[in-house]
């Protein structure tokens, strides 16, 4: 039996709009649909929260990579939480157990988790990501950063990846 791909969503938590939780809710419930595993920060704030509280409304797995050690702030609807006691240097792990990582929307944390992917070759979809963080991380790695303009075609975009060979 081959392995479900692992869908890396990152992005703003206490940061995030109203539009990056709607995004990240629904990219959730896609990426359950689809029948892959969900890695996100595992906090209860943020896209973290919404992206996981999506992916169990369509009774889908998820996974937070939670920056402390113990699971004090951890979301609902988190299935495997690992903790790490890293801090922010636990966006290695979100990044590197990811087969392709989705930014939806941007913060500090989120720059440095896209930056980190293609440090290490791992393909990425920006998604809520303004003209200058497109234009920025897509003139850093254009063959591995591709810009949705909705979930939808976050996820069609996310098919793209899956199919072109192993991560």
């Amino acid at each position: 039996m081959a392995r479900s791909p692992v869908i890396g969503v990152m992005g703003p938590g206490e940061t995030a709009t109203p539009e990056d939780l709607q995004a990240a809710f629904e990219l959730g419930q896609q990426i359950a649909i689809a029948r892959w595993i969900l890695l996100t920060g595992g906090r209860n704030t943020g896209v973290m929260d919404a992206a996981s509280r999506g992916a169990k409304s369509a009774n889908g797995f998820t996974v937070g990579v939670l920056p402390g050690s113990s699971k004090a702030g951890i979301s609902a609807a988190v299935d495997l939480p690992i903790l790490t006691g890293m801090g922010s240097a636990r966006n290695a792990i979100n990044v590197l157990s990811s087969d392709v990582v989705v930014a939806c929307g941007m913060g500090a944390g989120t720059a440095s988790e896209v930056a980190l992917a293609i440090k290490a070759q791992k393909p990425v979809v920006l998604l809520n990501v303004n003209a200058t963080g497109q234009q920025f991380f897509g003139e850093l790695a254009p063959q591995l950063v591709q810009i949705a303009m909705s979930v939808e075609g976050a996820i069609a975009q996310i098919k793209l990846f899956l199919s072109t060979g192993p991560m």
